[in-house]
């Protein structure tokens, strides 16, 4: 067996249990965190590295032109939709009040959710008819 071959194999498996370590990890913080908004941080973070070193690791190991590019395509998807499913998590938590607004740094979302009174323009008041009688 070649060297090469054989050095790709011990850093293939080195990577697949380095992410399998960074992904239990995420589960611990999953399971330990306190609140909706650091629970889908630990969802997201240590699970996209964890997955990207294991496929990195098994590309390693497998080797093969297709398998490398299913894996990168896998890879590929987990970034794209890894990171808008915490967001869409956290912001509806956001909106049924699980998270404790005055623990936010920053709350950008109130000024979004919360509409501005209509102004009045030069027309008829809703209140008051046509004012025609």
């Amino acid at each position: 067996m070649n060297v090469w071959l054989q050095v790709a194999d011990t850093a293939g498996a080195v990577l697949v249990f380095l992410g399998a370590a960074i992904s239990l990890l995420g589960v611990v913080g999953m399971l330990k965190l306190p609140d909706v908004l650091s629970r889908s941080h630990a969802a997201t973070k240590p699970q996209t590295l964890g997955l990207l070193l294991v496929l990195a690791g098994v590309a390693l190991r497998l080797r093969g032109g297709m398998d490398v590019a299913t894996l990168g395509l896998i890879g590929f998807f987990q970034l794209m939709t890894g990171p808008v499913a915490a967001h869409l998590v956290a912001r509806s938590a956001y909106r049924t009040g699980q998270i404790e607004r005055g623990e936010l740094l920053f709350d950008d979302l109130d000024a979004q959710l919360t509409e501005p009174e209509p102004e009045r323009g030069p027309g008829p008041s809703p209140d008051r008819g046509t004012g025609q009688d």
